[in-house]
C-alpha cells in the first residue's frame, strides 16, 4: 500500500529538498574528508602511485557510491596498465525502451598547492564559512561525483523513469587528461549511445541562475629553456659580453606575442568567433556587467590618499567575455634556474627557463599549435644559444554543438524552478579534453557543461571554495534536467 506511484514529472521543490539534506547530511563531509587529502595530478606528483593519494580519494569516492544503495547501480575501478585508474558506475534504466544513456562525468585529481592562502585556510585544510567550504579541490572538481549520484537519487526518490545513466571520473584531468582517451575507447561498448552529457567541472557567471557553459578554449603548454652559460659566474666580469639567458629569452617569445598588448602573433592561432556565440556574450555582459571582470582579485595601493587598482585588458564587458574565452593568450605559469631573492648574489646566471601555457581559441587544433610553438621558438636562436621548447602537450578546445529546443526548454525550466531566473550562456577560458572527445565520438549529444565556479572561488589559486548553496541548486537542476531528456 506503501509502494510508489511512478510519476513523468519532477517535483522541482522536492528534489531541491532531498539535495539539500544530500549536502547537509553527508557531501559536505565527504568533501571535508577528500580536500585533506593531497592527491596531486600526475603532472605535479610524479609519484602519485606510491604516495597513494589518488588512489585514496578514488577508493573513497567508490565506497561511498555503493554505500548509497542506489536501486540499479553498478560500480566498478577500472584499471589499465601504467594509468591512472577511473571509476566506472551504471545505473540500468527505468524508463521502457529507452536505448538513450546520459553520461555523467568528473574527476578527483587535484591542482598543486599554491602559495597566498589565508592566514587561517590552506589547500590542505578545509574550512566552511558562511556557506563556502574552503580548500583544493572540493570545487574543481571533487564534489562531481557526490553531486551525480545525489542527482540520480533525487530522481530514484519520486520514482521518476529515467534513461541508462553512466558516470566517468577520471584522475588525470589537471595534467591534461592524457589518460583518458584509451578509457574512453575501452569503455566505449558500455557508453552505449550518449544523448545527454553532464560534465560538472565548469563555471559559473553567478550564483544567482544556472550557467551552461557554451565553449572552452583549448591549450598548448611546454617548457621554453634558454642556455648561455654551462655554470653561472661573476656579473661583474661577463656581463655586457655575456647575453643575459633571460633577455634572449625575452626575444624568443616575442616572435610568439606582442608583450605590449598580449596578441598573440601568429594568424594561426586565431579564429573567428561564431555569431551565435557572439550574441551569446552579448546577453551574458547584460547580465552580468562589469562583474565579468571586477570578480578577480585586483592588486591595489595607496595613491594620494586614494586606493588605485590594477585595471584588466578591457572594460567593456562584452570584449571581456571574448578575450576569455574566443581569444588566445600567453601566461607564464612557472620559472626556473633564478635563486630566490634572500640567495641572489652578482652572478650572471647561465638558464632561463619558463613554463608557458598557451590558451587557444576553441576552434583551433591544439598539435599544430604545439608545432608551431617549437619551430617559432627553436629556430634560429639569438647569439646561437641553446634553445629548447618541451611541448608538456596539448588539448583542442570545444564549441557546443546547436541547443535542441528540449534542451534548451529544460535548461530554463531547471533555472527558474531553483534560481528565479532564466539559464545563462557562457563561454570558459579553461579546457576539459573530454568534451572534445565526446562531441567528435557522439555528435548528436546535448552538453551539459556547467559547475560551481562562480566569481572569487578561485579554481587552482589561493583560497578555493566550493559554494554549497549553489551546488545543492545545481545537483537538483541536473537530476530535472535528465528527467526532461525525451
Amino acid at each position: 500500500m506503501n509502494a510508489r506511484v511512478p510519476t513523468t514529472v519532477l517535483d522541482a521543490a522536492q528534489a531541491l529538498d532531498h539535495a539539500t539534506r544530500a549536502w547537509d547530511g553527508d557531501i559536505v563531509r565527504q568533501l571535508t574528508d577528500y580536500i585533506r587529502i593531497p592527491a596531486k595530478s600526475p603532472t605535479f606528483d610524479g609519484d602519485w602511485a606510491a604516495h597513494g593519494h589518488i588512489e585514496t580519494v578514488l577508493r573513497n569516492a567508490a565506497s561511498w557510491v555503493e554505500a548509497q544503495k542506489v536501486p540499479g547501480l553498478t560500480l566498478e575501478i577500472v584499471r589499465l596498465p601504467g594509468r591512472t585508474p577511473v571509476l566506472f558506475f551504471e545505473v540500468a534504466a527505468t524508463r521502457a525502451a529507452s536505448a538513450q544513456t546520459v553520461l555523467m562525468y568528473g574527476h578527483l585529481d587535484k591542482q598543486p598547492e599554491f602559495s597566498g592562502w589565508r592566514h587561517d585556510l590552506g589547500p590542505w585544510t578545509p574550512k566552511y564559512e558562511d556557506g563556502k567550504l574552503y580548500g583544493r579541490g572540493g570545487a574543481d572538481d571533487g564534489y562531481a561525483v557526490y553531486a551525480s549520484i545525489a542527482a540520480v537519487q533525487a530522481l530514484k526518490s519520486q520514482n521518476v523513469p529515467h534513461p541508462r545513466i553512466v558516470g566517468l571520473i577520471e584522475t588525470c584531468e589537471e595534467s591534461g587528461s592524457y589518460d583518458l582517451l584509451p578509457y574512453v575507447d575501452a569503455l566505449r561498448p558500455r557508453l552505449g549511445e550518449v544523448a545527454l552529457v553532464i560534465c560538472l567541472d565548469s563555471g559559473a557567471g553567478n550564483y544567482d541562475q544556472l550557467w551552461l557553459t557554451t565553449s572552452l578554449r583549448g591549450m598548448a603548454s611546454g617548457v621554453l629553456r634558454v642556455e648561455i652559460l654551462t655554470e653561472g659566474v661573476h656579473s661583474g666580469d661577463a656581463s655586457g659580453l655575456v647575453p643575459s639567458s633571460f633577455r634572449i629569452l625575452r626575444q624568443v617569445l616575442d616572435r610568439l606575442e606582442d608583450s605590449a598588448t598580449g596578441r598573440l602573433l601568429p594568424a594561426s592561432f586565431h579564429c573567428e568567433v561564431p555569431p551565435e556565440r557572439l550574441a551569446q556574450a552579448r546577453a551574458t555582459a547584460a547580465i552580468l556587467g562589469d562583474e565579468v571582470y571586477k570578480r578577480f582579485p585586483w592588486a591595489h595601493y595607496d595613491c594620494g590618499g586614494a586606493t588605485a587598482f590594477a585595471l584588466p585588458t578591457t572594460t567593456e564587458p562584452v570584449q571581456a567575455l571574448l578575450n576569455r574565452t574566443w581569444t588566445p593568450t600567453l601566461s607564464v605559469t612557472g620559472a626556473e634556474g633564478f635563486p630566490a631573492l634572500k640567495d641572489a648574489g652578482n652572478v650572471l646566471r647561465p638558464y632561463t627557463a619558463f613554463k608557458l601555457s598557451l590558451r587557444l581559441p576553441p576552434l583551433v587544433d591544439a598539435a599544430q599549435a604545439v608545432q608551431q610553438m617549437k619551430a617559432l621558438l627553436e629556430d634560429n636562436a639569438p647569439y646561437q644559444a641553446r634553445v629548447t621548447f618541451e611541448s608538456g602537450g596539448g588539448a583542442t578546445g570545444w564549441n557546443a554543438p546547436a541547443t535542441a529546443p528540449w534542451f534548451e526548454q529544460a535548461l530554463d525550466a531547471a533555472s527558474q524552478a531553483h534560481f528565479g531566473a532564466r539559464c545563462g550562456y557562457i563561454g570558459q577560458g579553461g579546457t576539459i579534453p573530454l568534451m572534445n572527445m565526446l562531441s567528435q565520438g557522439f555528435p548528436k549529444s546535448q552538453m551539459m557543461v556547467c559547475g560551481v565556479l562562480g566569481p572569487r572561488s578561485n579554481a587552482h589559486g589561493p583560497n578555493e571554495f566550493l559554494h554549497v548553496p549553489y551546488a545543492k541548486k545545481l545537483t537538483a537542476a541536473v537530476a530535472q534536467v535528465m528527467a526532461s531528456l525525451p
